[in-house]
Order: structure tokens, then sequence, then C-alpha cells
């Protein structure tokens, strides 16, 4: 299936980009809903967080993570659900107090960050392989942790999305691998252009695809203002492609993207103009080494 390319759209992400973007989904309907037009659209992978209903804010809560899977399943969908593990990670430095973690820290144990995982056990999650300053704060996970995670949504019966924002991610997810702790084929999700991770460039993206020879890499770009044009970069040099309002609020620049789907329609077109064919999710099940519906 060398010729197929998975499309994963990330609904809604953890930032308050619905203040500026009124698409961006917040309740689990809204979720639910958007991630079933992006599979309409050739999405095989939903990439999920939660928001609270109320407010709009990132969310870590079960009963929501449970509350969107059931809306999906409900609908007869064949999606591979990926619930998100990165909240728990943020730490915002006080030169008050500076063995303490400061104002707008959400350090949260390994167990916590992956207890929806363990309760809902989905097909795949996302574990962020290494930690790196993320504009003002720093989005921190301890080798300790993330060992321990690892070993947790495993026993979960869920594979990891090994997310890497630079190279040095990258080796730490192989060692993970090595240690038996990462099942095989494992799968990297390659992200760019947050400051102060790689760069979006070609440059950066050759050093990322060499380092994940022999491993199943998808990109996406968070930062550079120009996503499609690194996403088309990273089809031709052998990825598959991460789309959605987490990553993106556009749809060209300065044009805000009315939908997910919109996204995903986007890029769809582009894998079959470059002469690729989008994966079903049965078929993107075969290639990561999933058990089918």
């Amino acid at each position: 299936m060398s010729n197929k390319i998975i499309i994963t759209c990330a609904v809604t992400g953890s930032a308050e980009t619905f203040r500026i973007n009124p698409a961006v989904p917040i309740t689990p309907e809204q979720i639910a809903t958007a991630a079933l037009e992006a599979e309409s659209a050739g999405a095989s992978i939903a990439h999920l967080h939660v928001r609270d209903p109320e407010t709009g804010k990132s969310s870590g809560r079960l009963d929501l993570f449970q509350d969107v899977v059931e809306r999906i399943r409900a609908a007869g969908s064949k999606l591979i659900l990926e619930l998100s593990c990165g909240r728990g990670g943020t730490y915002a430095f006080d030169a008050a107090t500076p063995g303490q973690a400061g104002e707008g820290s959400t350090i949260l144990t390994a167990a916590n960050r992956v207890a929806h995982v363990e309760a809902l056990r989905p097909e795949l999650c996302s574990l962020d392989v290494g930690s790196l300053n993320f504009e003002k704060l720093v989005y921190m996970n301890a080798p300790s942790e993330l060992r321990e995670m690892a070993r947790r949504i495993r026993a979960a019966g869920t594979k990891p999305d090994l997310e890497v924002f630079d190279l040095g991610h990258i080796e730490f997810g192989k060692q993970l691998v090595q240690e038996g702790l990462i099942e095989t084929p494992a799968l990297f999700q390659v992200v760019m252009g947050v400051h102060w991770g790689a760069p979006a460039t070609c440059s950066a993206m050759i050093a990322m695809r060499d380092a994940l020879a022999g491993f199943h890499w998808s990109i996406s770009d968070m930062g550079s203002g120009q996503p499609h044009r690194t996403i088309t970069q990273g089809l031709l040099l052998g990825g598959s492609a991460r789309v959605g309002l987490e990553d993106s609020i556009y749809i060209e620049p300065g044009v805000l993207a009315k939908s997910n789907a919109q996204q995903v329609e986007q890029v769809a077109r582009q894998i079959r103009y470059l002469g690729f064919d989008v994966a079903s999710p049965s078929e993107a099940r075969d290639m990561l080494g999933l058990k089918r519906l």
C-alpha cells in the first residue's frame, strides 16, 4: 500500500482558537460531528481533544472523552480514534518561586495523563516524546514519566502516535521502541512550525525523514502559516498528512476555514493531484498494524 496516504484530522486542539474562528468545535456533539464530517471527506484517523462545554477551555474529563467516542461509534463510523494525552505537561517558570511550577502550569502524573486511555481503550493515542520551549512556556515530558505512560498505554491495548517536534524527540521515540515499550510498526507524527521546535523547512523535514527511515510517519504544520506547502513536501518525501482546526484555523493565508472537513477535502485533492490514493480506515488499520473493527 505504498501509494496509500493516511489523512489524520486533528479536530479541535486545546488552544482557545475558537475566539478567532467560530468553526472550532467545543461541545462533545460538535467535536463528534466534526470528526464524522472529516471521515466523509477522506480522513481515516480523528485526533481528539475535549473542551469544557461551558468555557471552551481544554479539559481532560473522562466523561467528555467518553461522550465524543460514543457519539462517533453510534453513528456507525469506521474512523480510527486517537485520544490526545498531551494535556498535563505545561510548565510555567516563576522567578519568585523557581523551585515550583508557576501560574499556568498543568503538570500531571503519568497515571492522570493516560487515565482516559486506560478507561476507553482507543486504537490510538498521542504520546509527546520530548520537551521543548513552547512560545513562553515549557512543554515538559520527563523520560521517566514517558516510560510510565508508554507502559500503561501498551497495557490498555492502545498504540501511541509518537508526536515529535525535533530530532532529539525522534531518537527518544526510537529508544522506547528498542526497549519494547512501543509495539511495531511504530507511528510517528512529525509536528513542524512550532516555536521553538523544528522549523517548517524542507531541509529540516529531510533530516527528520532520514531519522525516521523504516517507520511510518505523518506531517503536520502548526505555525508556519503555509501548512499545505509543508504537507505537500511531506507527501513527496514519503509521509502521510495531518490537518485540522487544531493545527491551523485557516484554509489559506488570511482566510478562516469553514470546517475540519474543508481542510480534509483540500489535502485529499492534493494527495490525488500528486498521484497518490487516500487510504480508507480499513487500509490505514492494515498499514499501522491495528486490528480491523
